[in-house]
Parts: structure tokens; C-alpha cells; sequence
């Protein structure tokens, strides 16, 4: 694959900065080395939080939670964090929350789920359940859900699960998710070996968050092993082109609208894994996460500007 090529010089600033504080053998690193160069790289990119954005830290029924707000919201976004199950948590993902509250005016609800090895699956899963019931019960608001790859994974497996058991979920935003796709094909392989995470890393996380065998014909691991896909809140997924994971995301898009629902998949040309720390530096970058911000806002007003 021809990144050079693919990949335009401010990307690559990005991944070369990213490498510093995360190096590409930092799965070879042990689980608590792995969080700590995490934290670091996330400390060197977090941006200050937009001015007039509040924060409080509770629990939601036992889950760490942190919200945002600004002024007087009429919606709640449940956020749920990247970091492959392993690393990350309210810090790391702070400034990106922030920014979303500040953008939609909404109430933003970060979760701290608990992570692997110390508590595989269905762990993540039942927290991530936990918080976005409460949320719906403490503020009454109708909830938007979103959350950047393994928190993609979480929110998607939350609203397969919500369906029959909670209403007032208006949509949910996806942003490079692994949703549990066939790795033996289609941008698994394409992308195999792509900057800041290839399929060798897909692999290492998918076995400590199982921790043996991965479980089959089950949503709330991978939404993809689904056979329903009717019933799910209005959906945008946004993808990295030069990821391995990729694929996942048109791939679920199009079992939702074969099932009647609306969903609506952009892909983001010559962009990496996990660029939503770039939007500071990247302009691709900054111009996605604008999308991504506009998707939340908009499934909040139930308006669907994807037709």
C-alpha cells in the first residue's frame, strides 16, 4: 500500500508525533507500560477545554462518569471512549468531549467502563449498558450515543441490546469502529499494516479482551454477528481510509438499510486510526470531526440530512 502516496504531509507529522509518546511495538509493552505511554501521548495532544464548558465528575449506578456541560442542554450524548478495551478513560478523551459539548450545546456524558485484562467481556459491555441507563433516567433527555473505536463497538452493541428495552435513543455516531468484520478480506488485509494500527494490533486486543477464545453469535462483543439489524436508531459511522478497520463500517451501514433502517457511512480519504487527537493539527482532521459534530447535533434534533 502506498501510504506516501495515500497520506498527505500534515498526517504524517501527526503519526510521527504520535510515535513519540506511542511507539508501534507498544503492544509488545506490559498492560500497565501500555497505559502509561497512552496517557502521555494523550497528555501531549489534549487541547484546553472550550470556555464556558463545566465539568462534574459522578456515578452512574457504580460506572466513573464525567459531564459536560454548557448552558442549559436539551439532549444527552453518551460518550464512550477508543483505547482497544485496554487503555484510555475520562482523561484521555476529555478535550474531545468538551469540544462536543461546546459545538451542540449538548450534555455530554463521558463513561470510564471498566478495561482489559482485568475485566474481559462482557465487562465493557455492562457498563457502558449501566451508563447509558442512567443518563436516560437521571436528565429525562432524549440520548444521542457516540463513541470512537472500541467505544464505536460499545455504543453499536448498546443499541442492538437498548432495542425492546429503552426509548428515546435518537441515533448513534460510530467513528472508526470495529464492529467484529470478516479480518480475512477487504481492508483487513488492504490495510494490514497501516500507520498507528494494523491488523497484528486487532489481534493482540481482540485476545486480552476475551481472554481465551472470542465468543460467537453476539452483538454485544461484535455487533456484526447480529442477524438483526431492524429496529436500530437512526446511524452515521465515520471511517479512517487507511484502516484496517474500515470495511466494518459500510458493512453494518448497509445491514441497517437492508433492514429499513437509515444509516449513513463517510469515509475520511488518507486518514489514520484514531485522528481525532489531529484535529488540532490536521486539517482533514478538523474538517471530520466538524462532520461529526454536525451528525450529533443533528441526530439530536432528529433531523437527517443524509438523503
Amino acid at each position: 500500500m502506498d501510504y506516501e502516496r495515500l497520506i498527505d504531509e500534515e498526517t504524517w507529522a501527526f503519526i510521527r508525533r504520535t510515535a513519540e509518546s506511542y511507539p508501534d511495538d507498544a503492544v509488545d509493552l506490559s498492560i500497565a507500560d501500555q497505559r502509561n505511554v497512552y496517557d502521555a501521548m494523550c497528555r501531549d495532544f489534549r487541547q484546553p477545554r472550550p470556555a464556558g464548558v463545566e465539568t462534574e465528575d459522578r456515578h452512574a449506578e457504580g460506572v466513573p462518569v464525567r459531564i459536560y456541560t454548557a448552558g442549559d442542554p436539551t439532549r444527552t450524548v453518551v460518550y464512550l471512549h477508543g483505547g482497544g478495551f485496554v487503555v484510555g478513560g475520562l482523561d484521555s478523551h476529555d478535550d474531545v468531549c468538551a469540544e462536543i459539548c461546546a459545538q451542540t450545546g449538548y450534555r455530554i456524558v463521558a463513561v470510564d467502563y471498566r478495561l482489559c485484562p482485568e475485566h474481559v467481556h462482557p465487562a465493557q459491555f455492562q457498563d457502558a449498558w449501566t451508563a447509558v441507563q442512567w443518563a436516560a433516567s437521571e436528565f429525562g433527555d432524549p440520548l444521542v450515543l457516540a463513541g470512537d473505536s472500541a467505544g464505536g463497538n460499545l455504543v453499536a452493541a448498546v443499541s442492538h441490546h437498548a432495542r425492546g428495552r429503552l426509548d428515546g435513543i435518537l441515533g448513534q455516531v460510530l467513528i472508526y469502529p470495529g464492529l467484529g468484520g470478516d479480518r480475512s478480506k477487504g481492508s483487513y488485509i488492504e490495510h494490514a499494516h497501516a500507520p498507528l494500527l494494523t491488523l497484528e494490533d486487532i489481534v493482540f486486543y481482540e485476545k486480552v479482551r476475551c481472554g481465551g477464545t472470542p465468543p460467537q453469535s453476539d452483538p454485544t462483543y461484535a455487533p456484526l454477528q447480529d442477524t438483526d439489524f431492524a429496529g436500530l436508531p437512526p446511524t452515521v459511522i465515520v471511517t479512517a481510509d487507511c484502516d484496517p478497520l474500515r470495511d466494518d463500517g459500510p458493512d453494518y451501514c448497509e445491514r441497517i438499510k437492508k433492514a429499513g433502517g437509515k444509516a449513513h457511512c463517510i469515509n475520511e480519504a488518507g486518514l489514520v486510526h484514531g485522528y481525532l487527537r489531529a484535529r488540532s493539527s490536521v486539517k482533514r482532521a478538523a474538517d471530520s470531526f466538524e462532520r461529526i459534530s454536525i451528525a450529533i447535533e443533528a441526530l439530536g434534533q432528529q433531523i437527517w440530512p443524509y438523503d
